[in-house]
């Protein structure tokens, strides 16, 4: 392709942004089948019936004649210039390509705003969304992971909403990690208003990525079909908090869908905000709880979470036939040997050369020709340590 041909089709493919709602598939069909110069003909200035692209009612082309004839793409493209911002295309360099996997869903064009590179920074990248009106605890996990992925090299992608996405762009901001948040608004708007300084330091220090052209607002339906491009985008997707009926669900199966990795957080079994990320996790998501567990899952081979297990006592390291003989001691009194022998199912002898063993090792003491556990053998409860 051209230069001039290449110049016009990114030219099309921004005007077709003011045309055609993100995700829209039969748009797509449409896109793969005359090209993005072709289709925005057919839509700015059809020439007869002939020229109407298949499958879609009257009111809908009309919407887009519509929203064709006011589309000015130069100055769509100056605007986002100004503020920092450029317009990719597939096809770019910088285009991920892994968002070809939404098939007729792709996303049209990205418009991004940042200095680093959007494909370079997606290839090592992990989503962690989750609910608005979240919990204080749902705020702490957020960060938590944010924070654990970025002090890991991890870049952390989210939606820049409030609750969990804020929180998780905060975490990642603190640990002077690298973050995208993907919007379902122009990426020269504010939303939420409560987000000014965050959306401002994430342009900063990261990338906002968004298919709606400079100026557009979002829309209900806009921030579902936004998710599609968060799953796409990254190697996996968490999910913090979520109720049954949530847009953090939404990217969560749209991940399932292509593949990826899906995740969850579990949270309170008595918690609303929990019970979508539970049901997650009874189906074909992976409980995590920490940024190395996530990892373990994303990352390259090799890349293993710690193994996780409770504190080590001195009674674990015996050996067999001295723990069992421990075990025969009771919490209080002394017994002969010849007891402890047949409560640890062995003999005298036997018996008698554990207890001096255990002796040596500070756990029982003699009492004439009893024992007994020493104090340092006892929990404060008064139970035997280790016991129940």
């Amino acid at each position: 392709m051209t230069a001039a041909a290449a110049g016009a089709e990114r030219l099309a493919r921004a005007a077709l942004t003011r045309v055609v709602e993100p995700g829209d598939e039969r748009a797509g069909r449409w896109l793969r089948t005359y090209g993005a110069i072709e289709l925005l003909r057919r839509l700015a200035a059809p020439r007869g019936p002939e020229d109407d692209p298949p499958g879609a009612s009257p009111a809908r082309l009309d919407s887009h004649r519509r929203r064709a004839a006011l589309a000015d793409p130069e100055r769509d493209l100056t605007t986002a210039a100004a503020v920092g911002a450029r317009f990719l295309v597939p096809g770019d360099e910088e285009w991920p390509r892994q968002l070809d996997d939404l098939g007729d869903a792709r996303p049209v064009g990205l418009w991004v705003r940042g200095h680093a590179d959007l494909r370079m920074w997606a290839l090592r990248s992990v989503a962690v969304v989750g609910a608005r009106a979240c919990t204080p605890y749902g705020a702490h996990m957020g960060a938590v992971l944010g924070s654990g992925l970025a002090e890991k090299g991890w870049v952390v992608v989210s939606g820049a909403a409030s609750g969990v996405d804020g929180a998780v762009h905060r975490g990642t901001l603190a640990a002077k990690g690298a973050t995208i948040a993907v919007l379902a608004c122009g990426v020269d708007v504010i939303y939420p208003r409560g987000h000014a300084e965050l959306i401002g330091r994430i342009a900063e220090q990261g990338l906002l990525v968004g298919e709606l052209p400079p100026g557009d607002h979002p829309t209900p339906s806009r921030f579902i079909v936004r998710n599609r491009v968060i799953a796409a985008l990254t190697r996996g997707t968490v999910v913090v908090e979520a109720e049954y009926r949530s847009g953090s669900l939404v990217t969560a199966r749209a991940a399932q869908k292509l593949g990826r990795f899906t995740m969850g957080v579990p949270g309170p079994a008595t918690s609303g905000l929990s019970a979508g990320v539970h049901e997650l996790l009874r189906g074909e998501a992976v409980l995590v709880t920490d940024a190395e567990e996530v990892i373990e899952l994303v990352g390259d081979m090799g890349e293993l979470a710690p193994t996780r297990r409770g504190p080590v006592l001195p009674r674990d390291l015996l050996a067999p036939d001295a723990a069992r003989v421990l075990e025969a001691l009771p919490a209080h009194g002394a017994v002969p040997a010849r007891d402890l022998a047949r409560e640890a199912g062995t003999s005298a002898d036997e018996a008698l050369g554990r207890l001096y063993e255990l002796h040596a090792l500070g756990f029982v003491e003699r009492v004439g020709d009893d024992w007994k556990l020493t104090p340092a053998a006892l929990d404060p409860s008064g139970t035997r340590r280790g016991g129940a």
